[in-house]
């Protein structure tokens, strides 16, 4: 396989210029295990800083992730990210050492043969990878997410329609509009008092189903209505 000596230098590891390709990794997926991961002190790699990188970063820089970005130029909005310190932005080539005691990366250089080599090198070293719009070169999927506060509902379709992922979180952003990050924070709230409390365990089981009502939702969307009346009288 042909290396792009723009974006990797095989003279830092010239004997891993080639990729041991094995046809058997590239396999059906089967099923996904649905899950969020806690990326808070986790080293996290980005190879490439471009429009497509960009928001695969956005979206990491909420996780409290230690986020590190190798590329050779990088958007406007990946460079204020690294003047600000929220990530370390390194504008060179790719090398192997790059992956050392990464947990997560997230690929999307316009090389296929960079892409590729990183992931096979990603796999041994058991680290997860991402090669952005390569289905089977990705160990995990970015989703279509529906965000309101710390209510999240995450859209997958396995890789096989993402313009179909993104249709559903539109219909799911009607459905569950912004009162809902409100209504989630408060239930956090009155959950840890219920919690807390001297109530038999069965008391606190049917109280805290019973605040997670729609009518509960509704009530408390009702009541911000009238607050936020009284507000633009005043």
């Amino acid at each position: 396989m042909s290396l792009c000596p723009e974006i990797f230098r095989p003279d830092a590891c010239p004997t891993e210029s080639k990729v041991n390709y094995d046809p058997e990794r590239l396999v059906e997926v089967k099923s996904l295990f649905p899950m969020f991961v806690k990326l808070d002190g986790r080293q996290v790699l980005v190879v490439g800083a471009g429009r497509v990188s960009e928001p695969k970063i956005r979206g990491l820089l909420p996780t409290g992730a230690k986020i590190r970005v190798i590329a050779l130029e990088a958007t406007e909005a990946v460079r204020e990210w690294a003047h600000n310190g929220e990530i370390i932005l390194e504008e060179r080539g790719f090398v192997l050492s790059d992956l050392d005691n990464v947990f997560l990366v997230v690929v999307a250089t316009s090389s296929r043969d960079l892409n590729e080599l990183i992931y096979h090198e990603a796999r041994p070293r058991r680290i997860l990878c991402n090669v952005v719009d390569v289905p089977e070169q990705c160990d995990f999927y970015y989703p279509a997410v529906v965000q309101r506060g710390d209510l999240q509902i995450a859209i997958s379709t396995s890789g096989q329609s993402p313009s179909l992922a993104q249709k559903l979180r539109q219909q799911l952003e009607r459905q569950f509009g912004p009162g809902y990050a409100h209504w989630v924070a408060a239930l956090g709230e009155t959950r840890r008092r219920v919690l807390a409390s001297s109530l038999n365990p069965e008391r606190k089981r049917d109280l805290l189903r019973s605040l997670a009502s729609e009518e509960a939702f509704e009530a408390v969307l009702d009541a911000e209505s009238k607050t936020n009346g009284r507000s633009d009288a005043i």
